[in-house]
């Protein structure tokens, strides 16, 4: 069986080859195993927002806050898939959100 970082690294390489449907596949299957893996919650939060899946986007990239409740960029991203998919509150509480854990530090 494949490592947390082997299935994230195939995802990637997927990506970059064009097979983002496949790349998806990889993250996903890396969840499946891996429920806490946050490179992989981000990855899927930008592809699946690509793809219009906002719903699945968003529920990542919250994950990803979860996650990593102490990182900026966490909820930048998170700020930056609401803006994407058209929901400006979320996007503004969100990057609120960022600028409070960026002063936290």
């Amino acid at each position: 069986m494949a490592t947390a970082d082997e299935l994230y690294a195939e995802g990637d390489r997927l990506k970059k080859a064009g097979d983002l449907d496949a790349a998806i596949g990889a993250w996903q299957e890396l969840l499946s195993n891996h429920p806490d893996h946050a490179l992989a919650h981000s990855a899927l939060a930008v592809h699946l927002q690509k793809l219009g899946k906002f719903d699945e986007a968003i529920n990542h990239a919250i994950r990803v806050t979860e996650l990593e409740p102490n990182d900026t960029f966490s909820f930048m991203q998170l700020s930056v898939i609401y803006q994407r998919c058209g929901r400006i509150p979320e996007a503004e509480f969100a990057m609120a959100r960022a600028h409070e854990v960026d002063g936290a530090r």
